[in-house]
This record gives C-alpha cells, sequence and structure tokens, in this order.
C-alpha cells in the first residue's frame, strides 16, 4: 500500500495538468456501470454531489449518513459564499488570481496542481448549482451577484444571503432524490460507518451500526468513497454540528490509509464568544459580515467595561486596519484570529471574561442604510440575536476566534485516492487543497469540485481493473472486521465506571485548545502528549456508558467517537510537535517575526506530513511528500 505513496500528478505545463489529464470516464463503458456497486459514506455537499453524480452516470450507488436525512448532513453549514473566478464584477479576477490566493491563503503548503484543478473548476460550479435552481443573490439587472472574503481583493464569492451552504446541499440533495428515484442510489440515513474492510489490500466495504436498532451489518462493494467531513469537534468546543467526528477517517488510518497533516486546523475569527462552562458548541458568524463590519477594541485596557457607545473614534483600535491596510477587515482567518488573541492577551478584550472584539456596522448602516444590510445579512443577525440577546443593528456584534475546519485530513493522490487501493477520500474529510489555511468560501467549492467533477472522472480508472473482483460480505475479511466492531462496543459498555462520556470529552478538548490550539510551543505539545495518554487509559477505566449495544443508545454513539477522539488527539500533537516552523494555522511561538507574524522553514517543512499507523502503542511513522512549486515563487506571505 505505502508503495502507491507518490502523488499521482500529471506531467506537462500546469495551466494544462486538468485539461490534458485523460477521461478516466471513458475507461468504463456505460453498459458496464450499473455492474459495479460504490459506496459513500456522508451525504453531505462533497458525499451527497458525488453520489448524485455517480448515480446519473449509472453506477450503483449506495449513500451512508449517520443523520436521519441527507439534508441535515453537513458539517458546518457554511454560510457566506462559494468561490469561483468568473470576474462578473470586472475587478481584474481570473482562475490564475483565485488559484494564487488560495496557493498563498494556505501559507504555501498544498499542491499546486491540485490547487489549479480547483480554481479551473470553480466556474463549472456556479452554472452545475444555477441548474439546479440554487438561488444565489442577483445584482438589480439580474446577473449573479458577488461579494468580498478574506484573503482576497476582489469580489469572487457567490452567496445566498447568509444561508449558501444550505441551499447548495438542497440543489445536491433534489440531485441524489432523483437517482433514489431512478433506483441508481439508495439511501441508509441513521447509519454510521464503524469500520473499513480491506481484502487483498484494497478497500471493498465498511462495517456499520443502525443507529436506531443497533444492528450491526456488512456491506460490501468495488470501491469506498469517504465524505465524512472534518475533526474539528477533537477540540469538544467548535462550530461544527455536534455530530461530527474522526471515527470513518480514523478507522480507515487504523486499516492502513496514511493521515496528512492533522495538525492543521483552522481557528475562524467571527464566532460568538463562549458565554459559560455548560456550553457544548459555538456559533458561527460569516466571514462575509467583515465586508461591511469594523472589527475594533477599545485603546485603554480602563475603557473595556464600557458600553461601545460611550467610546468615541479617537479612543477605539481598529486593529485590522492599522496593521494590515491592504487587507483590512478582510485579512485571511489565520491572521486575523492571532490578531485578536493578541488584543484579548493585552487586556483590552470586551465582554465577559475579556474573550471578544467589537464587530461593528454602525458605518456600514451610515452609508448603505439598514434595508440593504438586512437584505445582505439578515437570518446572520437574527441568529446573533437570538443567542445573545443583543441587536446588532443598534450594538456591536461581539466575535473571538474559535475551532471551525480542518485542513489536515487522509492522505490522497490527484485523483482523490488514498494509499489504500478502492478507497477514495474527499471533500473535508481530505488533505488535498488548502494548506496550512483556508481561505473562507472554498468548502463549498472544494466539496462540490471533488463531488461533481473530480472523483466521477477519476474512479473508473481504479474500477476498470476491478470487474467481478467485489467480495461477498460474508467473506472471512468481513467477519474479521465485524467481529472487531462487536469486541469494541462491548468493550465500551463493560467499563461501567462513574464518569460521563462528555466529562472526558470536554477535557480533552480544554487541553487541546491550550496546547495545540491558536497557537503552539513544544513545551505546551509536550506536555500535551504525556496527559493524553493518562487522559485516554482514565477513560477506559472510568467512562460510564448505559443501556446496550443492541437498540437505540447515543451515550454508546458518543462514547465511540470520543474513544476514536483520543487517540486521534495524540496523532494531532505528534504532527505539531514535528512541523517545527509556524506555518499558516499552525502557529509555533518560537517561529515568528518580531511583529508576530508566522515564520515558515521552507528548506526542512515545504512537504506534505503523512503519517502510517504501526499498531497500538506504537509511534506513528511520518512520510513527508515535498511540494514542489513550479509556477508560484516561495515567498514570506504578507498581507500589509
Amino acid at each position: 500500500m505505502i508503495g502507491r505513496f507518490d502523488a499521482k500528478i500529471p506531467p506537462g505545463p500546469l495551466a494544462q495538468k486538468w485539461r490534458n489529464h485523460r477521461d478516466h470516464s471513458r475507461l468504463v463503458s456505460p453498459n458496464n456501470r450499473r455492474k459495479f456497486e460504490i459506496i459513500v459514506v456522508g451525504s453531505g455537499l462533497a458525499g451527497g454531489s458525488a453520489a448524485a453524480t455517480l448515480g446519473e452516470l449509472g453506477y450503483r450507488v449506495r449513500c451512508f449518513c449517520f443523520q436521519d436525512s441527507a439534508r441535515r448532513a453537513h458539517s458546518i453549514a457554511a454560510q457566506g459564499g462559494i468561490n469561483a473566478a468568473k470576474n462578473y464584477q470586472n475587478d481584474g479576477d481570473s482562475v490564475y488570481r483565485l488559484f494564487h490566493d488560495t496557493i498563498k491563503g494556505g501559507d504555501f503548503r498544498s499542491r499546486e496542481a491540485n490547487v489549479y484543478r480547483l480554481a479551473e473548476i470553480s466556474n463549472n460550479i456556479i452554472d452545475q448549482c444555477v441548474a439546479q435552481g440554487v438561488p444565489f443573490a442577483r445584482e438589480y439587472g439580474g446577473l449573479l451577484a458577488n461579494r468580498s472574503f478574506g484573503g482576497a481583493q476582489v469580489s469572487r464569492t457567490f452567496y445566498a444571503r447568509g444561508q449558501t451552504g444550505q441551499q447548495l446541499l438542497l440543489g445536491c440533495y433534489q440531485a441524489l432524490c432523483r437517482q433514489i428515484a431512478a433506483g441508481t442510489a439508495q439511501m441508509f440515513p441513521q447509519t454510521e460507518m464503524l469500520d473499513l474492510v480491506i481484502v487483498e489490500g484494497h478497500a471493498k466495504g465498511i462495517v456499520t451500526r443502525n443507529l436506531c436498532s443497533g444492528k450491526i451489518e456488512r456491506h460490501a462493494a468495488d470501491a469506498v468513497v469517504l465524505a465524512t467531513g472534518g475533526y474539528g469537534n477533537v477540540f469538544y468546543l467548535s462550530t461544527n454540528a455536534r455530530g461530527c467526528n474522526v471515527t470513518a477517517t480514523y478507522r480507515a488510518f487504523k486499516r492502513g490509509a496514511l493521515f496528512a497533516n492533522p495538525a492543521f486546523t483552522q481557528i475562524h475569527p467571527t464566532c460568538i464568544p463562549v458565554s459559560g462552562e455548560y456550553q457544548s458548541k459555538l456559533t458561527l458568524m460569516s466571514e462575509s459580515l467583515r465586508n461591511d463590519g469594523r472589527v475594533w477594541v477599545p485603546k485603554r485596557k480602563e475603557d473595556r467595561n464600557k458600553a461601545p457607545g460611550e467610546i468615541p473614534e479617537s479612543d477605539r483600535d481598529y486593529y485590522l486596519e492599522r496593521k494590515y491596510p491592504s487587507y483590512g477587515n478582510l485579512s485571511p482567518r489565520d491572521i486575523s484570529s492571532r490578531a485578536a488573541k493578541e488584543v484579548c492577551d493585552e487586556g483590552r478584550g470586551v465582554g465577559p471574561g475579556g474573550r471578544g472584539v467589537y464587530l461593528d456596522f454602525a458605518d456600514a448602516i451610515k452609508r448603505l442604510g439598514e434595508h440593504t444590510i438586512r437584505e445582505r445579512y439578515g437570518n446572520l443577525f437574527e441568529v446573533y440575536e437570538k443567542i445573545t440577546g443583543e441587536d446588532a443593528y443598534k450594538v456591536p456584534m461581539r466575535i473571538y476566534p474559535a475551532v471551525h475546519y480542518t485542513m489536515g485530513g487522509l492522505w490522497v493522490d490527484y485523483d482523490l485516492m488514498s494509499n489504500v487501493p478502492g478507497l477514495f477520500v474527499i471533500g473535508e474529510a481530505n488533505f488535498s487543497d488548502h494548506g496550512a489555511n483556508r481561505l473562507g468560501a472554498s468548502a463549498l467549492m472544494q466539496g462540490l469540485a471533488d463531488g461533481y467533477f473530480v472523483l466521477p472522472n477519476t474512479l473508473p480508472n481504479y474500477l476498470a481493473g476491478q470487474m467481478g473482483k467485489r467480495p461477498s460480505p460474508d467473506s472471512p475479511e468481513f467477519r474479521e472486521t465485524e467481529k472487531d466492531v462487536r469486541a469494541r462496543i462491548e468493550k465500551l459498555l463493560n467499563v461501567n465506571g462513574t464518569r460521563s462520556v462528555d466529562s472526558f470529552h470536554r477535557e480533552l478538548g480544554l487541553l487541546l485548545w491550550d496546547k495545540c490550539g491558536m497557537s503552539r510551543h513544544e513545551k505546551g505539545l509536550r506536555e500535551a502528549l504525556k496527559k493524553i495518554p493518562e487522559l485516554r487509559e482514565q477513560f477506559w477505566h472510568e467512562v460510564r456508558v448505559p443501556g446496550d449495544g443492541d437498540d437505540f443508545n447515543q451515550s454508546l454513539e458518543r462514547a465511540g467517537r470520543v474513544a476514536d477522539f483520543l487517540e486521534f488527539a495524540e496523532l494531532m500533537c505528534i504532527d505539531a510537535l514535528e512541523r517545527d516552523e509556524s506555518a499558516g494555522a499552525h502557529f509555533r511561538e518560537e517561529h515568528q517575526t518580531a511583529d508576530g507574524e508566522a515564520v515558515r522553514d521552507d528548506e526542512n517543512h515545504a512537504a506534505v506530513f503523512a503519517w502510517e499507523f504501526q499498531g497500538d502503542g506504537k509511534p506513528p511513522m511520518l512520510h513527508r511528500e515535498p511540494l514542489n512549486f513550479e509556477t508560484v515563487h516561495l515567498t514570506q506571505r504578507s498581507y500589509k
């Protein structure tokens, strides 16, 4: 399996890499497609679009999600928009500029070829979604509207008010429903993948648990596609949906798939601050708000407890506009997050505990009128008021950074296949396109590019050699994997301790946030690597999981996911310790400029760090994939 590690990137000029990539879809004739069965795990944007497109092409698809409906199968419900290089605003945008902004935004830690392909496909995504009826915002004359997002100086983000991700999800969901009605796709809601089945070195199926009945089932196929989102909930508090977890990708990792860059976790600067220890989730305020909202804190510590209206303009520090005049409030997420932490650490943060900064719309309302702001962001203001009880049209929002997205994921080649043949990984579940920091409005772009366009063209290259090789679900490999799953469930139920699952998860999340969160340093990471195994040991001796495994049991679901988080957290910290540099969202305090900017080590760390499982209790093995830059020149990233 490890012999397939080298990325299959086609030769030739960068601009031709995707166009000249052979049309894999021709390798399996339309008459033969119905003979192949494909499992898609996850039915959000990436999984739903992939299942719908593969069904449309004639493959037989089985799609799994642990939610009660695919309409709820999204990790973040990205609100702000989706990028595409159509240059409708005639402000100088282009495919190359989107490509360059994405490489730079990721702090030069992503593959050139993958990112260029993504930028090229971006325009087709908009056409696809408009054809599906996605209600993108439009200008007065009827043309599609655009707005700006962090890390870009052009307006390239298409949006549907503040609910873009939901509308895009409904678009691919209706396409999936069409294939379900046609009989090419079959949906398995409320079904969780608990392990991957490997047969003769190839991924050939999964073992699942029905979350309503508790029934363990085996499913065999010709290929497996993981589209299960990210692992941000390892921090306990995040903007992710509460059910998001690492189980599917971590199970694949323990079956031989390489896990790449697990320490690359994005902190979003625009979230509602934590209000108390009782909280179990954080709420995202879309980055789109930074188009019209201005971020500031008081200049003096003694003013932090004053009402914002009592602080005159001369006593306000618009710190992003001051530090990054070229991008201002639309500076990239990692930079904006660290800048917010810096002013709060100085004692100038606002709100309870001093962990907040103001996002102020007074200037925009004065300039454009409240009606225009309501049209652009109305539902976001409603969400904010429901949670905080404050009217952001009258007083500034209070925001603070929070865990949002994960750039790390299973390693994949140019065809989106992991080092395990037959295991394809798409969307946020893979590592491929965002480097060390994702630009805003690029998550939806990657998920739909992978699902609608890339995977349907690359999957046939693998399937062409797999005719007639699908194993029986009664084969020894499936029976052995099911045995492992049952033993793990039994072990969780038999601990019979006194501590709740959530108490362990909360303790782990706080430890990670302190030691491997917005900033890291060697001492803290080594402390975390000492404490995580101790916490894991306590979990297996003290956790209490009531009920049994043969019925509806949400405590059991959560226990299995937290058990995987307790192992995965160690891998995150190992990766963060090994990457002895600062890059994007991975900010090592030992490596920064005099004014607090990240300092990369391109000579030693311009590479993908991909980790191979070596067995329980053994350290993982590191593989490095060098990153080669043909077009973009490595430079110190600057947004000033």
